[in-house]
């Protein structure tokens, strides 16, 4: 009986603590309070996301260049594959 009363009462206390935890959260962020003076500040941040987006456009065409490169790279290794392929059993029949 007493071991039921204290699961019981361990189980309360758990949900009491997830059910509490949001709130505790809630009370902690000062994001609520400091948002009025936070919007001037805004208006400024705006170009960086615009220079942010230019660097993510000039970085992915960087990487595709890099990829045109290696695709090239790997053309080339595979046509002078086939010319050694070709000459060999040119030679071979010599």
């Amino acid at each position: 009986m007493l071991s039921r009363f204290i699961k019981l009462s361990i189980a309360t206390l758990i949900s009491t603590s997830i059910g509490l935890s949001p709130l505790a959260v809630m009370a902690a962020d000062p994001v609520p309070a400091s948002a009025p003076a936070a919007a001037p500040a805004a208006v400024p941040a705006t170009p960086a996301p615009a220079a942010q987006t230019n660097k993510a456009a000039e970085k992915k065409a960087k990487k595709k260049t890099k990829k045109d490169k290696k695709a090239e790279k790997k053309a080339k290794k595979k046509a002078k594959q086939k010319a050694k392929a070709a000459q060999e059993p040119a030679a071979a029949q010599q």
